[in-house]
């Protein structure tokens, strides 16, 4: 009888299963493909998976489904795709809050890194700071000297603890040295309703949820710079909070999608492909503009670097304000 080393047998395997994983690559994709979003419908991230899946649906020739996944902020999602078979045909919604979540929470069931391939980021979103019109400020220097002189006696709004408003003030008091008392609130709406009726003093909120307020006729808001790096379509005659005063500040929502690690190259080399033709259409740039969203496409690995600078960024600000997620 014919012994078959042990050897022998483990590089057989190795054999069929890269032979399978070349094989499941090269039929890419044979079924439709799911994109999972840890949020409510209708919101950004919602309408950003939505338009993407529409123009990877016609790039690839397959079905693609988006699926709301909400709770625990969006780490239900997270995890079920860290935990999904590397196949390519489930992904992940990534936005700015990806970033946020190594040091935010201490007990993740997942690694932001190592469970996650990064493929393609689309969009971006901004954030406009916004102060009370009973304040006597109309720029940021003069919003950054008035919170010096009455350090702790200034109050900001969020839409939440650990949030983009959140955060984006943090990252503004940081770099001006000021200190602005945090008031958080359940959502968007009851902020701006307390900030219209000068129960607080300022935000840098989504520029969708405040633009209502902020136009020709509004009295009570009103708006000094945007967050981002450059001036925004939305806003064109505003400056960025860089340009009017605090050099190098950049804050806002990005927009991305991850596959599980370990996904085969070749299935990322498509869908990075068939994702960067679609951020660069026509279509998509413009029902983009209906959620105040802008294309901003970065392939894989660029997308990898930016994440991790990102994460950088921001873990440094959340350590230093002391902000905790569980």
């Amino acid at each position: 009888m014919r012994i078959i080393e042990p050897i022998a047998i483990a590089t057989a395997a190795c054999l069929c299963v890269a032979a399978g994983s070349a094989g499941a690559a090269q039929n890419f994709p044979n079924r439709p493909i799911r994109i999972l979003v840890g949020y409510q419908p209708g919101g950004a991230a919602d309408l950003v998976a939505r338009v993407a899946a529409e123009g990877l649906a016609a790039k690839l020739g397959q079905q693609v489904v988006v699926e709301n996944r909400p709770g625990a902020g969006g780490l239900i999602a997270n995890e079920t795709v860290a935990n999904a078979p590397p196949d390519g045909y489930m992904l992940l919604l990534v936005n700015s809050s990806f970033a946020y979540l190594p040091t935010m929470y201490s007990k993740l069931k997942f690694d932001t890194v190592r469970d996650f391939m990064p493929v393609a980021l689309l969009a971006t979103t901004q954030n406009v700071l916004v102060v009370n019109a009973g304040l006597p400020v109309h720029n940021v220097k003069e919003l950054v000297a008035l919170a010096k002189s009455r350090p702790g006696k200034l109050s900001y709004a969020s839409g939440g603890a650990g949030g983009s408003t959140h955060l984006s003030t943090e990252l503004f008091k940081s770099m001006t040295g000021t200190d602005i008392l945090h008031i958080p609130y359940k959502g968007n709406a009851p902020s701006i309703a307390d900030l219209s009726s000068g129960q607080v003093d300022m935000t840098i909120g989504p520029i969708p949820a405040l633009l209502p307020f902020i136009g020709t006729d509004a009295t009570k808001l009103r708006a000094l710079a945007t967050s981002g790096s450059r001036r925004t379509p939305m806003l064109p005659d505003l400056p960025t909070i860089s340009e009017a005063g605090v050099p190098g500040y950049d804050a806002g929502s990005w927009y991305g999608f991850m596959l599980p690690a370990n996904t085969p190259p070749d299935i990322r080399d498509t869908l990075e492909r068939a994702f960067v033709a679609v951020g660069k259409s026509d279509a998509f740039v413009q029902q983009l503009k209906t959620a105040g969203a802008e294309p901003s496409v970065m392939p894989a690995e660029e997308f990898r670097r930016f994440v991790a600078s990102e994460t950088d960024k921001w873990g440094k600000i959340i350590r230093q304000a002391g902000i905790r997620g569980d």
